[in-house]
């Protein structure tokens, strides 16, 4: 099993994941999203995967926090995906896709342990 890993390279949580899974020999691939955009399809499904967007976003964030009270209401699909395409730290990280569909959000070693059967 291959995971795809999203999130940010300088994120101390991500740092984490991606240490954990090299000590448990764990094949992955590392995605930086500020570097490769993710498509508005993969938000969505990722975003209907974990519970929807409410879950999907980090609202205690920093980011959260500094925007303007009128971007904090997103009423659609594509308003939610311009917004985090525009900031996309406001995902909550990181973000652990399965070969087999499996979406994943944060990082504990006792939550990796369960999904990756370590």
């Amino acid at each position: 099993m291959t995971a795809k890993i999203y999130g940010l390279a300088n994120c101390d949580t991500c740092k984490k994941a991606r240490n954990w899974l090299a000590r448990f020999e764990v094949p992955h691939e590392f995605v930086d999203y500020r570097e490769q955009r993710i498509p508005a399809e993969s938000l969505k499904a990722w975003a209907k995967a974990v519970g929807g967007w409410e879950k999907f976003v980090n609202r205690a964030s920093t980011t959260w926090r500094s925007l303007p009270d009128a971007r904090k209401t997103p009423g659609s699909d594509a308003e939610w995906t311009l917004l985090i395409k525009e900031y996309p730290a406001l995902v909550r990280r990181p973000l652990v896709v399965l070969d087999d569909g499996t979406v994943q959000q944060g990082f504990t070693d006792n939550g990796f342990k369960k999904l990756f059967g370590k």
